[in-house]
């Protein structure tokens, strides 16, 4: 709590400053779109799968996105028994909050035939390691993971009689991409004392009381916030932590964005770890 005044925390790191982030994608082959993100000790796996569904009443004219989240107890012995699904719920519920909105993702992108058919994007999440924020490290592995993700272009036929007939493409290089720029990534500030620090450790966050979820786009707007912990925040700390989540994910963004097309320059000749390295 002291280090935290003088914006030195316990590993060296200054109050805004994340652990080494270690991006890898495409790294499940049976899926449209995968990544794994380390941050410090916390080891995250999505896998992205798309496959042909029917709109939402409510949306006819677009696709949508569904979230599942697996704790594995490997992780921590916490989430042995109800403990891994009650936050694996809690994790998707706040993931379906981030993408609540149409600016995140071009969801109109994922129709194939009005009030017919549309592609669903079947978002899994594997937690392999818990190391502390796991809100922000499960954000950008699924940012990364809907960057790698290819969805096989489709062209609706009419026949003779009317009826509509669905043709894929074998081609694997026809396919559409989702643009991600403005997909969000969630930026957890957590106060201990009278500071507030990003990319909390395990023993960081066993001192905050309070946390503020921040789901902040690349150009620094706030698309939703959520308060978690027992204790309270003031307005004026309120204030003060979005103001730094603002400028911490903006930079984030841009840093992740710059890896992600760094590491998609490489092409097929790039070295694999997988999520088994």
């Amino acid at each position: 709590m002291n280090g935290g005044r003088e914006d030195l925390r316990v590993d060296g790191r200054g109050c805004e400053d994340y652990r080494c982030v270690e991006v890898e994608t495409d790294v499940v082959s049976n899926t449209s779109g995968s990544a794994r993100i380390k941050l410090g000790h916390t080891d995250i796996l999505v896998g992205v799968k798309a496959e042909m569904g029917t709109p939402k009443l409510e949306r006819p004219d677009e696709g949508y996105l569904e979230f599942f989240v697996d704790c594995s107890a490997n992780a921590t012995p916490e989430f042995e028994g109800r403990g891994g699904d009650d936050l694996g719920t809690e994790i998707a519920n706040t993931l379906y909050r981030t993408f609540n909105n149409k600016s995140s993702v071009d969801l109109k992108a994922l129709c194939i035939s009005p009030r017919e058919h549309c592609w669903v994007l079947y978002v899994d999440v594997l937690l392999l390691e818990c190391g502390g924020n796991l809100f922000d490290a499960i954000s950008i592995a699924v940012k990364a993971a809907l960057f790698n993700t290819r969805i096989p272009r489709v062209h609706v036929l009419m026949d003779e009689e009317g009826s509509k007939d669905i043709e894929l493409s074998d081609d694997p290089y026809d396919c559409i991409r989702l643009g991600v720029e403005n997909v969000p990534c969630i930026v957890t500030l957590c106060k201990i004392g009278c500071r507030h620090v990003v990319d909390a450790s395990l023993q960081e966050e066993a001192c905050s009381l309070a946390s503020l979820l921040l789901s902040v786009t690349s150009k620094g707007a706030v698309t939703c916030m959520r308060k978690v912990g027992k204790g309270s925040l003031d307005p004026e700390s309120i204030f003060e932590m979005m103001e730094t989540g603002k400028r911490v994910g903006k930079v984030l963004h841009a840093a992740l964005q710059s890896i992600l097309h760094k590491e998609e320059s490489l092409g097929p000749k790039r070295q694999k770890v997988g999520f088994l390295g």
